[in-house]
């Protein structure tokens, strides 16, 4: 804690800062509560799309066989651009899933297994799901890193700046007062110096 001036102007500038960091802290407080609430929800979307992903894969279980077939499906599809967006959530700014362009490559149909278009919609299906996570990973990071330091913020205002602020508030008025009782004391002893003297100069 830095050095405080006992002066008047000191006691207004510490009342000044305390309505300050009162009024801030509202906010502040808000700011948390959405940034938690957000992140649960990002949770709740990863965990169903994780979920989904559980099922998709047994899905594929009657497929294990054929797709163990060697037919490039690498080179058949693949992935052309990620389209995101840009979200704004309590101040942060996240990227947002929108669609993924893919590159589909012409081949032979009468040399090609049946099961290929299947297993090209079966690809598709995965890498999305997988970019899905990747981008809600990516916004959980975001919003946990911001909700730290609003954490931080919280609690700096809580436990340190506010309760600082009082005792500023506190010492300065007691101070103040003291001086003030001090003045009123002096005056009174002048006075009685004074009402001294001027007797003592009528009796001479």
């Amino acid at each position: 804690m830095g050095k405080i001036k006992f002066t008047k102007n000191a006691l207004k500038q510490q009342k000044d800062e305390f309505k300050r960091f009162r009024r801030y802290l509202p906010t502040l407080t808000l700011k948390k509560q959405q940034l938690q609430l957000e992140i649960a929800k990002a949770q709740s979307r990863l965990h169903e799309l994780s979920q989904e992903k559980d099922v998709f894969r047994r899905s594929l279980g009657k497929w294990v066989a054929v797709f163990a077939e060697d037919v490039g499906m690498k080179d058949i599809v693949s992935i052309a651009k990620v389209h995101t967006k840009e979200g704004n959530i309590a101040g942060v700014d996240i990227p947002i899933f929108e669609k993924v362009d893919f590159i589909e490559k012409r081949y032979d149909l009468m040399t090609t297994p049946l099961w290929v278009d299947y297993g090209m919609a079966a690809v598709k299906d995965h890498t999305i799901i997988l970019l899905k996570e990747k981008i809600l990973n990516r916004q959980i990071e975001l919003l946990r890193e911001e909700l730290r330091i609003t954490t931080q913020r919280v609690n700096l205002f809580e436990k340190i700046k506010i309760p600082q602020a009082v005792e500023n508030i506190r010492r300065i008025r007691i101070f103040l007062g003291d001086m003030s009782t001090a003045a009123v004391v002096t005056g009174k002893i002048a006075k009685q110096k004074i009402e001294n003297k001027e007797r003592q100069a009528v009796l001479i």
